[in-house]
């Protein structure tokens, strides 16, 4: 899925496009589907949810239910499921699983929409498949491809390859405009306005998240590239040549994490490349097959709540993009609605710091 988000022009950019406005473009992979901010030091000093006495603080308690045990066993009580079972309540509204996941890609264009609120959201999906999505500035925009559940990430990055292409060929005719791209998973929350991406750092073709882990230490679920013709050329060569890796290296994983993994293969790979620059939560810049690719720490860009106990160091102080990756989709849910009520970010923020595991229950 693709979404495209517009900015009000700022300082340097030099980019005229829309009558004056930057564009960004948002894209949300069909991973999930079918299937102001006050600043975060400001959180820390006002919270109003910190400041609380302990005894009226609100504890939020869910339900969750699972599989019965003793089932199909002689002399134990047998359980049949039920729709409840299958319905989740945040708020005022319950979904059934059908529905999460349409609520969660909603919730995604929530955010944006209150963080960059001249936002344009385009979705990349199967022709096929009976999307609607009728909201301002939400577009579907079809791609052709093999969208089986075994090739839903190699398919991705086909799609992302293949919208590069149609830009270019537009700027190529005389009609494409500067619109700057990122690409993302449907199951993040933007918290603050990206653009400054593209102004801070303005040598870069395409960014990538990381983070320090061994074996995977960049994440595909945000990927932002420049919006120059240079940009989206280099950042198309680049992208193909992640897919040629995972085509041939990583095929066993096309289902999940493969992405993952050839991203990682191919820049660890260039010569020059110094992995232990991922053990530092600092951006940098480095040139990987003909494209300067701008490396942002996951801690920032790609935040993601803990699940469970675990090695966690709270929420840092400027972090822009929250994941809730894997079973965290619950807590996505919550999130918005105790934003929708409050419009604070910042207390919503110490919301998911005080949230425990009852909220992972999707």
């Amino acid at each position: 899925m693709i979404f495209e988000s517009v900015g009000p022009l700022k300082g340097s950019l030099g980019m005229r496009a829309c009558g004056g406005c930057r564009r960004f473009l948002f894209f949300l992979p069909l991973v999930f589907f079918l299937p102001y901010l006050l600043s975060v030091l400001e959180l820390h000093e006002k919270s109003v949810v910190e400041d609380l006495p302990r005894k009226n603080r609100q504890k939020f308690d869910h339900l969750i239910l699972g599989p019965a045990a003793g089932q199909r066993l002689p002399n134990r009580l047998q359980c049949q499921d039920s729709r409840a079972s299958n319905m989740v309540t945040v708020g005022n509204a319950s979904y059934s699983k059908t529905e999460r996941s349409m609520a969660i890609l909603n919730v995604f264009i929530n955010f944006i929409q209150v963080t960059m609120p001249k936002s344009d959201v385009f979705i990349l999906t199967d022709p096929a498949s009976d999307l609607s999505m009728p909201r301002k500035g939400v577009t579907i925009y079809p791609i052709h491809g093999e969208y089986s559940r075994d090739k839903l990430m190699l398919q991705r990055i086909r799609s992302y390859i293949t919208f590069l292409e149609r830009r270019i060929r537009e700027h190529s005719q005389g009609q494409g405009h500067i619109n700057h791209y990122v690409f993302t998973d449907s199951d993040i929350a933007v918290v603050d306005d990206l653009g400054h991406i593209f102004h801070d750092y303005q040598n870069f073709h395409l960014a990538l998240t990381f983070r320090n882990n061994k074996d995977q230490p960049l994440n595909s679920g945000f990927i932002a590239v420049r919006g120059t013709p240079d940009g989206i050329s280099r950042a198309k060569i680049f992208l193909e040549e992640v897919l040629r890796v995972y085509s041939s290296k990583y095929m066993n994983a096309s289902r999940m994490l493969g992405d993952q993994l050839a991203l990682a293969w191919v820049v660890k790979s260039h010569p020059s490349f110094d992995a232990r620059r991922f053990t530092k939560a600092q951006p940098f810049v480095e040139d990987i097959i003909g494209a300067s690719v701008l490396f942002l720490p996951c801690a920032t860009y790609n935040w993601t709540p803990p699940e469970g106990a675990g090695q966690f160091h709270g929420m840092p102080l400027d972090v822009k993009v929250v994941h809730f990756k894997g079973s965290r989709k619950r807590l996505m849910l919550e999130s918005w609605n105790f934003f929708s009520s409050s419009s604070d970010i910042s207390d919503m923020l110490c919301l998911i710091l005080m949230s425990g595991r009852t909220k992972y229950d999707f």
